[in-house]
C-alpha cells in the first residue's frame, strides 16, 4: 500500500474508533421507540441492551473520576463553566466532572490510538504522533463548540415554544386556575408539542412547590436558559404580583409581543437567505452552467482555429 493510503487508513481507523467509543460511553437516553424496538428484538436484543447499559454505567462511574483532574481550582472559572453547562441543559451534580472526563478522553484517546498504530508498525511513528496530536487538539476544543451549539439549540426551541405556552397559560388563568396550577397544566398540555419547554416548566413547578414564588422560579429558568424572553416574562409576573396589576392581560400582551418578535426574526432570516445563497451559487452553480453552455462552443472554436492553422 502506498504511504499516502496508509496514512489515510490510519487516520480513518483512529477517528472511527474514537467516535465509536464515545458513542458507546456517552450515548443518550433511549426513546420510547427505541425501547419498544428492543422489546420486539427478543432475548438477543435484551442481551445487547444489557451490555450497552453496563458500558454506560461503567462510563458514568469512570468519566467523572477522570474529569475531576481537570476541574478548575478558581471559583470564578468553575462558576463560568457551571453556567455554560446549565445553559446547555446539563443540570446533574456530576455534569462538570463528566463533561471534563469526556474532554480528557477525547484529548488522550487519539494519542493512545496513534501510539498503538505506530507500535504495531501500521504507520510511521512520526505520522501517527502528528495525527494523534491533531485529533487531540480537536478533542480539546470540540466539546466547547458542542456546548455552544446545544445552548443555541435549546434557546431556539424555547423561543419558538414560549408564545404557544403563554397562550395556553392565559386560557388556563381565564378559566379560573391559579398561576402555579396553570403552569402545571401548560407543562402537561405541551408535553408532546414542545417537550423541552414542558420539562423546564416541570422544574419550575417543583421549585414553586418547594417554596419559591412563580416569578422567582421563572427568573431562575431564565438564568438556566440565558434567554431574555423568559427573564422578561418573569419580570412581568413579579411586577404584576407586586403592584396588583391584571396578570392575564399582561401575559396576553407579552405573548403578542413575543409572537411579533418571532415573526420579525423569521423575516430577518428570510432576508439573509438571499445573501447566503449567493456564495454557493457563484462558486458551484455558475461554473457548472458555464461549462455546459460555453464548453461546446469553446471546443468548436478551438477546432476551427486548429483547422485554420493558428495552432
Amino acid at each position: 500500500m502506498p504511504p499516502g493510503g496508509t496514512i489515510t487508513l490510519a487516520t480513518f481507523l483512529m477517528t472511527s474508533s474514537l467516535l465509536l467509543l464515545v458513542h458507546f460511553l456517552v450515548g443518550g437516553r433511549r426513546t420510547r421507540l427505541d425501547s419498544r424496538l428492543q422489546d420486539l428484538r427478543g432475548r438477543d436484543g435484551d442481551e445487547f441492551g444489557r451490555d450497552e447499559d453496563s458500558i454506560r454505567q461503567l462510563a458514568r462511574a469512570t468519566l467523572p473520576k477522570m474529569g475531576k483532574t481537570l476541574v478548575p481550582t478558581d471559583e470564578d472559572e468553575r462558576t463560568v463553566l457551571q453556567a455554560r453547562l446549565s445553559h446547555a441543559g446539563l443540570y446533574s451534580r456530576q455534569a462538570m466532572a463528566f463533561f471534563l472526563g469526556v474532554k480528557l478522553l477525547l484529548m488522550l484517546g487519539p494519542a493512545l490510538i496513534a501510539l498503538a498504530l505506530g507500535s504495531l508498525g501500521l504507520v510511521p511513528i512520526s505520522h501517527a504522533l502528528i495525527g494523534g496530536a491533531g485529533l487531540g487538539m480537536a478533542g480539546m476544543i470540540g466539546p466547547s463548540f458542542w456546548l455552544d451549539k446545544m445552548k443555541v439549540w435549546r434557546q431556539t426551541c424555547l423561543r419558538r415554544s414560549l408564545p404557544d405556552a403563554l397562550d395556553v397559560l392565559v386560557i388556563c388563568m381565564e378559566g379560573g386556575l391559579s398561576l402555579p396550577g396553570s403552569l402545571w397544566r401548560v407543562s402537561d398540555e405541551l408535553r408532546t408539542a414542545h417537550p423541552l419547554l414542558a420539562s423546564e416548566l416541570r422544574i419550575v413547578q417543583r421549585e414553586v412547590q418547594l417554596g419559591r414564588s412563580s416569578g422567582e422560579a421563572l427568573r431562575h429558568l431564565g438564568e438556566r436558559s440565558d434567554l431574555e424572553e423568559i427573564r422578561s416574562l418573569a419580570a412581568v409576573i413579579i411586577q404584576a404580583d407586586r403592584y396588583g396589576a391584571g396578570l392575564v392581560k399582561s401575559l396576553a400582551v407579552h405573548a403578542e409581543t413575543l409572537r411579533i418578535k418571532r415573526r420579525q426574526q423569521a423575516e430577518e432570516k428570510a432576508q439573509k437567505a438571499g445573501l447566503k445563497i449567493l456564495f454557493p451559487t457563484v462558486l458551484f452553480i455558475f461554473p457548472a452552467m458555464f461549462v455546459v453552455i460555453l464548453g461546446p462552443a469553446m471546443i468548436r472554436i478551438m477546432r476551427v482555429m486548429l483547422e485554420a492553422g493558428f495552432y
